[in-house]
């Protein structure tokens, strides 16, 4: 009964969180995003103290419930498990000893990386995160290629219930970053169940330590059990020692394979008394690898100070890279009143700061509170936010950058912030996001067709929402865009237009900082009508 409980409750869960992530047509409603909210990382990285204080006493009541049924990385490994389970009936689990030093490693490394600023690591190996990519990435093409199929079929019968949408590939990096966190977990999943969580997963390894304080647990009934080892080839964590009745509750997932198995009812999920515990509680999963070997204290001191130095060194190189990358000057633009008749050669405009969404306060902050799970990528409508790859520095891979080769931001769209589960872009009402500067407008004249062939346009200025760009007069009938940076919001509608090729003639350059502008509107005089106007 547990058991079906469990897997109800986990494939709910699981669907919704996909699905969340492929929804381009807002079919699910807002609140599902709470779906990405109380991940353990998100909620950690976002403060949001109700979350994780829920999630704390929902371990220390059940154990690793979250491990189980509200990580989707942990659902996607049992779908694996149940798969090789289906191919290989003869397959069985088998005991093994906590790799506590490694756990331990990996979970110090991604908290020292974290508090160096470096936060690649902590999003690579959060479950949500790497799943979250992995749906964008992924799966999400293929849910787009299932749709346009659909819109073939229904079209060519008088029905538009389905639309066409682009499909394209938003970062190489991140697609093969995805593809491979796929195969890796995919394959310890399918070989031993779930070795990726009590072995690398930080959030595992956080969560098996509360769990071994938890109030329900699993135990064994010493007078029915005849050490049969059943439980234990089912036990898909290998945390059970049948041998000796115990159970390692640091890696217990509570997925009660255990108690379905046993066929003399000897496993049992009950509550364990404070100061009564029988023989048969489990052991900590440490006291394994003390009664094995002893650890060398020195060398986890070397190892421990190995670790930290090397990643003080490299958010020392992330910050150098950052650096030289946004060095540079956005000189690149020249006003109709420094034209002369000369005509210039075209020039390629290289921007020299990403644009980050709207929302994002700083680049800092940014690094500091994104974990890379691409929901914003996702969920982004006008498909203008991808993954940066050393835009920000090292320290920035796979984060939100704005780019504007298949769109431009809407100038009313607040969608990014409202996803966002960790903070790293903040919700703006529609007034803010019309008030904040994410980047602003830089004019290369000599690649304007007004300017070099003498032809009218004015497309620029027709996108633009806040009359950054306008047209002034050039020549006879002609003009030619002028520009108003201190005014852009940099929405990047006159880039996207642009017709110039090969260059672009406009482009929208980053901001380090984004900042609240001031737009003066014309007032429009009220026209009182006292009559009829015929």
């Amino acid at each position: 009964m547990l058991k079906r409980i469990r897997i109800t409750l986990s494939v709910i869960l699981f669907s919704l969180i996909t699905l969340y992530f492929l929804d381009f047509r807002e079919f699910l409603p807002d609140r599902v995003s709470f779906l990405a909210e109380i991940q353990l990382i998100p909620a950690l990285l976002a403060l949001n103290i109700v979350i994780l204080v829920s999630l704390a006493v929902l371990t220390l009541l059940f154990g690793r419930i979250y491990c189980s049924s509200i990580c989707p990385m942990g659902v996607y490994q049992d779908i694996v498990a149940w798969f090789s389970k289906k191919l290989n009936r003869k397959k069985k689990y088998r005991y093994s000893n906590a790799k506590t030093v490694l756990r331990w490693s990996v979970l110090a490394g991604t908290t020292a990386a974290f508090i160096f600023g470096f936060t690649f690591l902590l999003g690579l190996l959060d479950p949500y995160g790497a799943y979250g990519r992995i749906v964008t990435h992924l799966l999400r093409p293929a849910y787009l290629a299932g749709n346009n199929l659909l819109e073939i079929i229904f079209t060519s019968f008088n029905n538009y219930t389905f639309y066409k949408v682009s499909i394209y590939t938003l970062s190489i990096f991140s697609l093969v970053t995805a593809l491979i966190t796929l195969l890796i977990i995919g394959y310890m999943a399918w070989r031993n169940g779930r070795t990726w969580c009590n072995t690398i997963c930080p959030v595992g390894t956080t969560l098996g330590f509360l769990s071994k304080f938890s109030l329900f647990r699993i135990r064994f009934v010493d007078e029915k059990c005849n050490m049969c080892g059943l439980c234990a080839m089912k036990c898909k964590a290998s945390c059970i020692d049948s041998k000796n009745k115990q159970v390692d509750y640091s890696r217990c997932v509570t997925c009660f394979n255990c108690i379905e198995s046993c066929n003399r009812d000897a496993m049992k999920y009950t509550l364990v008394r404070p100061g009564k515990k029988k023989e048969t509680d489990a052991v900590p999963a440490y006291t394994y690898v003390k009664e094995e070997k002893q650890v060398n204290e020195s060398k986890r001191r070397f190892l421990s100070a190995s670790l930290i130095t090397g990643l003080a060194a490299g958010n020392l190189v992330a910050q150098t890279v950052s650096d030289s990358i946004f060095r540079g000057g956005t000189s690149n633009t020249l006003s109709p009143e420094g034209i002369s008749g000369d005509f210039l050669p075209r020039r390629e405009f290289k921007r020299q700061i990403p644009i980050a969404p709207p929302g994002t306060p700083t680049f800092d902050h940014l690094r500091e509170k994104c974990i890379s799970c691409h929901l914003c990528v996702s969920k982004c409508p006008s498909h203008v936010i991808k993954p940066a790859f050393l835009e920000y520095g090292l320290g920035g891979i796979m984060q939100p950058k704005l780019y504007f080769d298949h769109g431009f931001c809407n100038y009313d769209c607040t969608i990014c912030g409202e996803v966002c589960p960790t903070g790293a872009i903040l919700p703006l009402t529609k007034e803010e996001k019309n008030h904040t500067q994410m980047g602003q407008v830089q004019l290369i004249i000599e690649n304007c067709i007004v300017y070099y062939d003498e032809t009218s346009c004015g497309a620029c200025s027709e996108h633009c929402p806040t009359q950054a760009v306008h047209m002034v007069p050039y020549k006879g009938m002609l003009t030619i865009p002028e520009i108003r940076p201190e005014i852009c919001v940099g929405c990047g509608g006159c880039e996207y237009v642009c017709p110039a090729i090969p260059y672009k003639a406009i482009y929208v350059e980053g901001l380090r900082s984004q900042n609240i502008i001031e737009i003066e509107h014309e007032e429009v005089d009220e026209i009182v009508i006292d009559d009829f106007g015929f």
